[in-house]
């Protein structure tokens, strides 16, 4: 028994959702999403309520299950809410500055790091230390979020690096004195 893809997702309102031959489709107030699901999954759409259902209960079927509703339930909250990541770099030099629709990171390397923005994407940098990243996609922001604090992760020593905000980094203790 799948707990989470029993689970019915409702639609907020303004929020529309149509399921055309394995193609779900939502549409709201921050935009569209589609997903293309399992052949072997079936979505039904009762009012402002949504379901997946799954044919029997092999191994396969209940992983995609809980999959598939995840996933919808994801999209509805992006094309209603959206997603926000925060991230913060820590260390001497280290800034964020977007010029021309590029990310350009200066994270202690002896040139700065151009990242381009994927469409679907809002990165902001109220600091020149903090970097807001918002889409409605939860994936897509998820992906580049960890590709920036890819390119210079904490260190665990002094703590410098490229963090998410709030985020807890284990500090070492460095090497002792001689006697």
């Amino acid at each position: 028994m799948s707990r989470i893809g029993n689970k019915p997702i409702t639609l907020p309102q303004g929020v529309t959702a149509t399921v055309n031959e394995g193609i779900i489709t939502v549409q709201g107030p921050k935009g569209s999403l589609d997903f293309t699901f399992h052949v072997d999954m079936k979505v039904l759409i009762d009012g402002n309520e949504l379901t997946v259902e799954r044919p029997s209960d092999s191994k396969n079927h209940r992983a995609l299950h809980g999959t598939t509703r995840a996933l919808i339930n994801n999209m509805v909250v992006g094309v209603s809410e959206g997603f926000k990541k925060n991230l913060q770099m820590v260390g001497v030099g280290y800034r964020a500055v977007m010029t021309d629709g590029k990310l350009v990171l200066s994270a202690g390397y002896s040139h700065p790091v151009e990242m381009e923005v994927p469409d679907g994407l809002t990165v902001e940098v109220p600091k020149n230390t903090l970097i807001n990243i918002s889409g409605i996609d939860k994936q897509l922001v998820g992906e580049f979020s960890a590709n920036i604090r890819g390119v210079r992760p904490p260190e665990p020593y002094l703590g410098k690096g490229i963090r998410y905000v709030n985020e807890q980094v284990r500090r070492k203790e460095g090497k002792t004195a001689k006697k």
